[in-house]
């Protein structure tokens, strides 16, 4: 039986810095965030929910469910790798403006262990923001109960280009 997780703990967690943009976005770019989130039908079909959105941070959260896994019983690396794509986007798009959008342009992923947990958490972070071009830092953490893992980085460019009507 699946259980929708808890939003974590980041108490202990060396990335909640002031520098690490964890102070809220505003109230229009996390309806702006939203609004677009809820139209990702990836992230519906996957079964995402968003988790945090700061300015320049994003968190996404995949629960762990058979339709997700590998061969294993791991949480499978596309969709690991899918919502990494996602929260770094997400963080991107808290930088520019409400009439633009972004795409990713490249992104590269290191697995470093099995995702195996009650649920993953993908958290995508501020590098570089330029003016059209941004780079992200994308980590995935692997949770179960209170043990929270590193399984997986990356990085991400990503592309700002004007909102289509």
């Amino acid at each position: 039986m699946v259980t929708e997780p808890q939003p974590i703990s980041r108490k202990n967690d060396p990335l909640s810095s002031p520098q690490s943009g964890t102070e809220p976005a505003t109230p229009d770019v996390q309806e702006r965030i939203r609004a677009s989130f809820d139209r990702q039908g990836l992230m519906r079909h996957l079964g995402t929910r968003l988790d945090a959105i700061g300015h320049g941070r994003v968190n996404i959260v995949l629960p762990s469910r058979p339709e997700i896994t590998q061969q294993h019983g791991y949480i499978h690396a596309g969709a690991t790798s899918a919502i990494a794509d996602s929260a770094g986007g997400y963080a991107a798009l808290t930088m520019f403006q409400g009439d633009t959008e972004v795409l990713t342009v490249e992104y590269k992923i290191n697995l470093l262990a099995p995702a195996d947990g009650d649920h993953i958490d993908a958290l995508g972070t501020v590098v570089k923001a330029g003016r059209t071009v941004t780079v992200r830092q994308l980590e995935v953490f692997a949770v179960e109960g209170s043990r929270r893992s590193l399984v997986a980085v990356g990085q991400q460019t990503l592309i700002c280009l004007p909102a289509q009507r």
